[in-house]
């Protein structure tokens, strides 16, 4: 899914007080035919690898079949539910890595973030001053403003993502994905700077910093949401239109757990920092980023169904947006060694990027006080 975090990526910030339809069928017959035949049961059951090599989870598949959707390669299968015909996500193998690639990522990243500073965020040659000033001549009210902020970066985010179909075809996955990226990410920067300068403003509804366990639950529950916050980013290559993007259809993983893990992870984020900072500005952001977030789960379903079809249509059948419920209610059927799909790479990285983000958040507060958005 193409869509991001606004907030969230300003880590514990407010931490301290006051400071798929029809079948081909013939890539998987012939991958059928390839296989070795089960002596109890021929031409019936063949081992799925899902992981990287050093954490692999087997499952049993029924005459599967391959086929390539949108892009993207899709296992399907008549079997019941314990088939997978989604992606096995967060996989990550160092011997399929090449150098090259890496260095274009670097390069690129670094090319987007000079001119993110020279276009948007440098007083003197970038517009993001200008474009927080136009939006806080609307209303002298931190929470309107802030809720304007949110309400721009959702419109416009949400509705490339929607006109993703139509612009990968006029343009390429490439180009749509720089387009993507170019235009949400100044937006985002803005409203997260603007909400790090006036977390404190409003009304103070609650304060609860000083009672004991607060921190640590805010702490720990902001660390968790970034578990469901980021399954889409895992392959960063993609992320930089390093590798060709492509609209995944993800069933593993947190996917098991809930299908929009980005939906939960904002919803937990918003009420750890609104329970922490209390006051009216933490409200109308935490409103305007989960109704964003909500509108998200119709759209992406959506658009997911218009890619994918029938094998969407499994997936949902057996994937909740509320979390544990398919798996409560037995739709979701969960491997016994369920935490090999979480012990790989990309969930490591996630786990030392939050706990860095905690650690540099007094930096991140210095750098936006010193913008005066």
């Amino acid at each position: 899914m193409a869509s991001s975090n606004l907030l969230s990526s300003s880590t514990f910030l407010s931490l301290s007080p006051k400071f798929p339809k029809g079948r081909t069928g013939s890539a998987g017959a012939l991958l059928l035919l390839s296989q070795p035949k089960p002596r109890k049961a021929p031409n019936l059951w063949r081992s799925f690898t899902l992981a990287t090599p050093k954490y692999s989870t087997n499952l049993l598949r029924f005459r599967s079949e391959t086929r390539a959707v949108g892009g993207t390669e899709v296992q399907e299968s008549s079997a019941g539910d314990d088939a997978l015909v989604g992606e096995d996500s967060a996989a990550f193998e160092l011997g399929e890595q090449k150098l090259a690639s890496w260095v274009y990522f670097t390069v690129i990243l670094g090319a987007v973030l000079f001119a993110l500073d020279a276009l948007w965020i440098n007083p003197s040659t970038g517009y993001g001053a200008a474009f927080i000033s136009a939006v806080s001549s609307i209303s002298e009210s931190p929470e309107v403003v802030v809720l304007i902020l949110v309400l721009i970066f959702a419109v416009i985010h949400s509705g490339l993502a929607s006109l993703r179909d139509t612009f990968e075809k006029l343009i390429g996955e490439r180009a749509y994905r720089v387009l993507f990226a170019g235009v949400s990410l100044p937006l985002a920067v803005s409203s997260i700077v603007y909400f790090i300068n006036h977390r404190y403003d409003g009304t103070q509804l609650w304060q609860v910093q000083s009672v004991p366990g607060v921190h640590q639950l805010v702490w720990l529950s902001s660390f968790i949401s970034f578990f469901f916050l980021y399954p889409s980013t895992f392959n960063l290559l993609e992320v930089a239109a390093v590798d060709k993007p492509k609209m995944h259809l993800w069933e593993t993983g947190i996917m098991r757990i809930t299908r929009h893990p980005q939906m939960v992870g904002q919803v937990i984020w918003c009420l750890a920092h609104t329970l922490w900072i209390g006051n009216s500005v933490a409200v109308a952001a935490s409103i305007g980023l989960i109704g964003h977030h909500l509108f998200g789960v119709w759209n992406g379903d959506r658009r997911l169904a218009a890619r994918y079809g029938d094998a969407f249509a499994a997936v949902k059948s057996r994937t909740s947006i509320v979390p544990f419920a398919a798996i409560l209610d037995g739709r979701q059927r969960v491997p016994k060694d369920y935490h090999k799909e979480f012990l790989r790479l990309p969930y490591l990285t996630i786990t030392a990027l939050t706990l860095g983000a905690y650690f540099a958040h007094p930096l991140m507060q210095a750098s936006s006080f010193g913008l005066h958005w």
